[in-house]
C-alpha cells in the first residue's frame, strides 16, 4: 500500500510501505478519507510523535470500508466505518482495535464520517467525562469557536442546555457559530472577552489556547467551575491566582485523548455511537466540512489549519 509518510527532514513523502497485518482483536480498514487535526500539524513539525505501536506518520481519524475482521466482531466485512487510530491514518489501509471502530452514522457521507472520531471523542471526553457534563443555566466558554473542536463543543454544550461564550476572528466565522447556537460571540481582534466572562461566569471552559488570557479569565469562573486544558496555542505560561482556586473550589484539568488506552478510547466511541450518532442522523448535530483535498495535496490541507482559515473540518481523500 501507499502512505503519506514523513521523511528524515519531516517533509511529506507518498511512498510504498508494507501492508498492515491485522492481529486478533483488530479491524483492517481500507481508508476512504481522513480528517486533519492540529495534532497532525504538531507531528509534521516533529513535536508530537505517534504512541508506541502506531505508524510514525500523521492521521488520527479515518472513514473507510472493513476489509478484514473476526467473525464475532460487531462490524462486518464491507461495512462503512469510522475509526480512531493512534497514528498512521494518512494511508490506504490501517489496522485499528475493534473497540475503536464504529459504524458511520446513518445518512452521513464518508467524508463527513472521517471528520467525526477525533474531535467528537475529544469533546465527549472532556465535557462529559472530565467536566461531568452541564445543565440548563450553566455557561460554557471556549476560544477558537469555529475550529473543528470548537464547533463540536458548542453544539454539545447547547444539547446539554448551557449558554455558550466563544471567540472568533472573522465575521464569517461569527455568523456560523451563531447559527449553531453560540450565545456570546466576540471577535478577539477588536473585542475584549474579559467583561463578558465577568458578567457571565463560566461553569466549564475547554481551553486550547492558554497564554496570558487564560489566567485572567480563570479567576471569574463560578464556584466549582471546571477549566480543562487541551492545548496551549497562545503559550504555555500564565498567571493564576491560587487563592481563587481554593476559595472557589475551581478545578484545573489537563487532558489529552491520544495517550488514552485502547479501552478508554473504546468506551468513548461506544458512548458516541449510542448517545450522539442518532443526533447526527437526525441532523441535530452537524460536522461542517470546510474543505476537502486529495491526499497528494496534504500540504494545502495543513496550510488551511496553520492559517486558521477553517470553519470546521478539513478532510483528505484517497
Amino acid at each position: 500500500m501507499h502512505a503519506m509518510t514523513l521523511n528524515e527532514k519531516l517533509d511529506f513523502e507518498w511512498k510504498q510501505v508494507p501492508d498492515p497485518v491485522r492481529k486478533q482483536g483488530e479491524v483492517l480498514i481500507r481508508v476512504v478519507a481522513a480528517g486533519v487535526n492540529r495534532a497532525d500539524l504538531m507531528q509534521k513539525d516533529g513535536c508530537y510523535a505517534s504512541p508506541e505501536g502506531w505508524p510514525q506518520w500523521c492521521g488520527l481519524e479515518v472513514s473507510g470500508i472493513v476489509e478484514e475482521v473476526s467473525a464475532d466482531a460487531p462490524v462486518k466485512t464491507g461495512d462503512k466505518v469510522c475509526a480512531l487510530p493512534g497514528g498512521g491514518g494518512y494511508s490506504e489501509k490501517v489496522t485499528v482495535p475493534v473497540g475503536m471502530v464504529i459504524p458511520v452514522p446513518e445518512g452521513l457521507s464518508m467524508i463527513e464520517a472521517a471528520s467525526l472520531p477525533e474531535v467528537w471523542s475529544t469533546v465527549y471526553l472532556n465535557l462529559k467525562q472530565e467536566a461531568g457534563g452541564m445543565k440548563p443555566g450553566d455557561v460554557f466558554y471556549m476560544q477558537a469557536g469555529a475550529s473543528g473542536v470548537g464547533l463540536a463543543a458548542i453544539q454539545f454544550a447547547k444539547i446539554m442546555g448551557a449558554e455558550v461564550i466563544t471567540t472568533i476572528d472573522s465575521e464569517e466565522k461569527a455568523a456560523f457559530v451563531r447559527k449553531i447556537g453560540a450565545d456570546y460571540v466576540l471577535d478577539y481582534r477588536k473585542e475584549d472577552v474579559r467583561p463578558v466572562i465577568k458578567a457571565h461566569p463560566p461553569t466549564v471552559a475547554l481551553d486550547c489556547i492558554g497564554g496570558r488570557l487564560m489566567g485572567e479569565c480563570f479567576k471569574n469562573m463560578v464556584f466549582g467551575g471546571r477549566w480543562i486544558m487541551i492545548a496551549t496555542m497562545a503559550g504555555a505560561e500564565t498567571v493564576i491566582d491560587l487563592e481563587t482556586v481554593w476559595r472557589k473550589r475551581i478545578r484545573l484539568i489537563g487532558s489529552t485523548l491520544r495517550s488514552r488506552t485502547a479501552e478508554e478510547k473504546a468506551h468513548i466511541l461506544h458512548c458516541l455511537q449510542t448517545e450522539l450518532w442518532p443526533f447526527f442522523s437526525q441532523r441535530k448535530l452537524v460536522s461542517n466540512i470546510h474543505a476537502v483535498f486529495p491526499i497528494n495535496e496534504v500540504e494545502k490541507a495543513h496550510g488551511v489549519l496553520r492559517r486558521a482559515e477553517n470553519i470546521g473540518k478539513v478532510v483528505l481523500t484517497f
